[in-house]
């Protein structure tokens, strides 16, 4: 570990091999855990902020639905917004994400403001997507299964350097956006939406703003991950039992437990059953669920 240090920081000369590691396989899968952790735990403490329920993440309101859908459609119709072969999945699981996202907002504005209509237009999205998903499924070879079935699970090494900058540079750079909403989440969270609107804060600027934001952010991280869920619930609960519901604190806290949670769930996911692999997005469930649990049941005695 500390060779692999020296080498980072210049200290050491690396042979071509150790070069090849470091710099190809290692240092852009810890930068994507670190980003990936960072970005979906931002955006499920904005969205649970903005909608005020603890239990919506990107997962449950439609944007994950809307990847896998992007990259069915890909995979086993055939058919990619991009023509370059090593990105029509992800071209497509990025631009369906927004859609779905864009669906959501549109209907939601369309029936009324308020979070649970827009909570509840993403869960019949969700089930839409799941659906045509699932038929496609239906009539797809073995191959396009197993194809689907292996993005779906979640994976930190396919972007790769020069991807991984390109996502660092959209999440780091959306980041300072989402902390200067934190007052607004502030009066949104304190007294529902009649307190906000009579600080000067517009409800439903607000959530549109978040959404777009959020989609933007956790898409970018998806389409080239595969579906990672667990963060973006997980991680701002556990940074609420130690900050509070302050967002001036939460959202940086959120960012941090997201990257320890994606980092350590990764490391076991290599080290525990080598050189089986296990993807993130198991280990994040098989190892993040009970623990979570267990920090809400030690708060709550």
């Amino acid at each position: 570990m500390w060779k692999t240090a020296r080498i980072i920081l210049g200290m050491d000369e690396a042979t071509t091999l150790q070069s090849n590691i470091i710099w190809e396989l290692r240092f852009p899968r810890v930068l994507m855990a670190i980003i990936a952790g960072v970005a979906l735990a931002t955006a499920g403490a904005l969205m649970q902020g903005c909608l005020g329920n603890p239990l919506v993440s990107p997962l449950t309101l439609g944007v994950s639905s809307g990847a896998a859908l992007g990259a069915a459609t890909a995979i086993i119709v055939g058919y990619s917004v991009v023509n370059i072969p090593e990105l029509m999945v992800v071209g497509n699981a990025f631009l369906f994400s927004i859609i779905v996202v864009g669906i959501i907002i549109k209907l939601g504005d369309m029936n009324s403001i308020s979070a649970e209509t827009y909570i509840l237009v993403g869960i019949a999205i969700t089930f839409i997507s799941g659906a045509i998903v699932s038929t496609l499924q239906y009539f797809a070879s073995d191959e396009q299964l197993s194809q689907l079935a292996h993005w779906s699970f979640g994976s930190l090494s396919r972007p790769d350097l020069v991807n991984v900058l390109y996502i660092s540079y959209v999440v780091l750079g959306l980041l300072p956006t989402a902390l200067k909403w934190s007052w607004d989440l502030n009066a949104l969270t304190l007294g529902g939406d009649e307190f906000a609107i009579s600080t000067g804060v517009n409800p439903r600027q607000i959530r549109r703003n978040i959404l777009i934001l959020t989609a933007f952010m956790t898409s970018i991280v998806i389409a080239f991950t595969g579906l990672i869920g667990f963060v973006g619930l997980a991680a701002p609960h556990m940074a609420r039992l130690i900050v509070g519901n302050d967002f001036r604190k939460l959202i940086p806290c959120s960012a941090v437990f997201g990257s320890f949670l994606m980092i350590l769930a990764d490391t076991l996911g290599r080290t525990l059953f080598a050189p089986i692999v296990i993807p993130v997005g198991v280990m994040l469930s098989v190892i993040g669920g009970p623990f979570f649990m267990y920090l809400l049941l030690r708060k709550r005695s």
